[in-house]
């Protein structure tokens, strides 16, 4: 495969399409989730509005049959730039126009399941409220290491990373945001976004050429 970052079984070539979100929020944490919630954990209220650096406890239901309490804290976020990716093809306007932002998180596993082998749950949220899926990478981008949880992630078992966000249009990065369904009160994180190094425009590497490419793993529920 030519692409350095992909979303799985999509096409290299494909652009997402980012999905808005709704405003029809519930009030419970997961309205279908079975994950039992461990004595002494307290689950952040759907709708919080928290600042970088706060944790906040939710369910997570890697699959149907896979859930746990985790503890997620976005601790910063700074503006990429497009020569940080010297050596990546962007081939087309949706990529070369974009935005680019690079967020530190933390994930601690305060249940019991293990949820291990999937992406961090959390998107970026743009200025038109529009969330932005992760960036999915096939190899290592040195400057935001994305990976998603350890292949084993059980009760107790601690995890950093960095995510990062494209925003179409040249646009801006206002949120992070925790929705595991369309139905859900994200739960957010906002803060001073830290400036990125003046753009230029990237040139391929001919021994190595590479293309970021990612499509949104869509909330529970969405519609296309």
């Amino acid at each position: 495969m030519l692409g350095s970052c992909s979303s799985g079984a999509d096409d290299a070539g494909s652009s997402p399409s980012p999905q808005p979100s709704v405003e029809s929020p519930l009030t419970s944490p997961s309205p279908t989730s079975t994950v039992s919630v461990p004595a002494g954990v307290q689950l952040t209220d759907p709708g919080t509005q928290l600042k970088f650096g706060d944790p906040a406890a939710v369910v997570f239901d890697a699959t149907e049959k896979r859930g746990t309490t985790l503890e997620l804290t976005v601790k910063k976020a700074s503006e990429g730039s497009l020569k940080d990716f010297k050596g990546f093809i962007l081939d087309d306007p949706y990529k070369k126009k974009a935005h680019y932002y690079y967020v530190d998180v933390a994930v601690k596993n305060v249940g019991k399941g293990n949820v291990g082998g999937v992406a961090v749950p959390l998107w970026g949220v743009d200025a038109n409220n529009v969330l932005l899926p992760a960036v999915n990478f096939t190899t290592r981008f040195p400057k935001c290491p994305s990976r998603q949880l350890p292949e084993k992630f059980t009760a107790g078992d601690s995890f950093s990373t960095c995510l990062v966000y494209l925003a179409p249009s040249r646009g801006t990065l206002t949120a992070v945001s925790f929705r595991p369904d369309q139905a859900f009160n994200p739960i957010t994180w906002s803060g001073d976004v830290a400036p990125g190094s003046p753009t230029a425009s990237p040139t391929a590497s001919p021994d190595a050429p590479q293309k970021p490419t990612e499509k949104p793993n869509k909330p529970k529920g969405s519609s296309s």
